[in-house]
């Protein structure tokens, strides 16, 4: 049961949630960056709430956070996932204590009096997503006591309203893998406008320039080194499929309010009453609460059990899998009900059709989870075949 501070913290977002089903249609077929819904977030402090509470946020953990997250994905699905990357890095850095104390108190700082903004920018075209194993080709050479850091990045959601960014790069011509903490008011960083997808168009993920930008030592945060073997689980990226678990159940609420309202002078009642359209109904909520129950078992679990994270790789790919991949099928199903108007720009269900499909392109892949579970399931069993 919810302590009046959750409540409270939930009221706030389902404030956010329905302002920003106001301006989604907007902000989706203009495909400009949410700034108004941004200003709201700020204002309300949200991209504090997963700071530390020593550092002055809320220090949300990650069942906390990704039940926020959902909801606000009913109302905007590009705002909710652009605004996860800056709140899970948040979070991830908080739980891994990976940065020298005074440089990680000084950014929650930032973020808490400022309203700061940050993202990891690690995509590269060259190199696809980074958790296919790439090496990144951006640049960082250490000259006269700084890196300077030349390369550009892909798919850098809300690069145009960004304050810092997580930039990861090839120290100099060896295998070593840097993360800089960048700040982006300085000569050197541009943003080039390149995004012109289909779906989470207001996440606005272009492409992000580093041209000879010069970081201080201390802020060389992070050292991935040579890459052996897969990475640390990360908890904070199942915001992804808590996101399109938002998108899929405002789907799932406007094709049920819409089937108690219908009816077609063919029938003697809304189409509510009909039994393929209850089967459809079924089927979405029944997909819904799967998903919803392995999200937030495993999200528990990271939680309440923490010297086990490191095994929990395989339990978080699997949840992004099924989460998403189900996401995909309650808007289908959503659609279905509606019918042929379900296409229609001026229906939201055509936005959420296009948006949900953006959860399959997010790490980890479809095909990578299967190849994780098929590997653990014949290590040892048979030898490796090689023809």
């Amino acid at each position: 049961m919810a302590d009046d501070q959750q409540q409270g913290r939930l009221e706030k977002v389902i404030q956010l949630r329905d302002q920003f089903y106001k301006r989604s249609k907007e902000v989706d077929q203009s495909g400009d960056f949410p700034h108004e819904n941004f200003a709201d977030l700020k204002n309300a402090g949200y991209l504090s709430w997963t700071v530390p509470k020593q550092y002055g946020g809320l220090g949300l953990n990650l069942y906390e956070y990704l039940q926020l997250q959902e909801e606000l994905a009913k109302g905007d699905g590009a705002t909710a996932l652009s605004v996860g990357w800056h709140l899970g890095s948040v979070l991830e850095l908080a739980e891994n204590h990976s940065w020298e104390e005074a440089i990680f108190r000084d950014l929650c700082q930032r973020v808490v009096h400022e309203q700061a903004l940050i993202n990891r920018t690690a995509t590269e075209k060259g190199t696809g997503s980074p958790t296919r194993g790439g090496i990144p080709e951006t640049q960082a050479s250490l000259q006269g006591g700084h890196w300077i850091i030349n390369g550009r990045k892909a798919f850098a959601s809300m690069a145009e309203a960004l304050d810092y960014s997580l930039v990861t790069a090839r120290i100099e011509q060896t295998d070593r893998i840097g993360i800089f903490l960048v700040d982006h008011n300085q000569e050197g960083v541009k943003v080039d406008p390149t995004w012109n997808s289909a779906s989470m168009r207001g996440t606005r993920s272009d492409d992000l320039i580093f041209q000879n930008v010069s970081v201080s030592s201390e802020h060389f945060v992070e050292e991935e080194g040579q890459r052996v073997g897969p990475p640390a689980p990360k908890g904070w990226l199942l915001h992804i499929p808590a996101c399109y678990l938002g998108i899929a159940s405002a789907a799932c609420r406007y094709a049920v309010d819409f089937a108690s309202m219908y009816q077609p002078n063919s029938l003697p009642g809304p189409i509510k009453e009909v039994p393929e359209v209850q089967r459809k109904i079924g089927e979405m909520e029944l997909a819904l609460f799967q998903s919803r129950e392995i999200l937030y078992s495993v999200a528990n679990r990271w939680v309440q059990q923490p010297d086990h994270r490191a095994d929990m790789g395989a339990e978080l790919a699997a949840v992004k899998h099924i989460a998403t991949n189900q996401a995909v099928h309650v808007v289908d199903l959503a659609m279905k009900i509606v019918g042929a108007r379900s296409l229609s720009r001026d229906c939201p269900l055509e936005r959420y059709y296009r948006d949900v499909r953006s959860g399959l392109h997010n790490p980890p892949m479809d095909d990578a989870v299967i190849k994780m579970f098929a590997a653990k399931s014949l290590q040892g069993s048979q030898p490796t075949v090689t023809s």
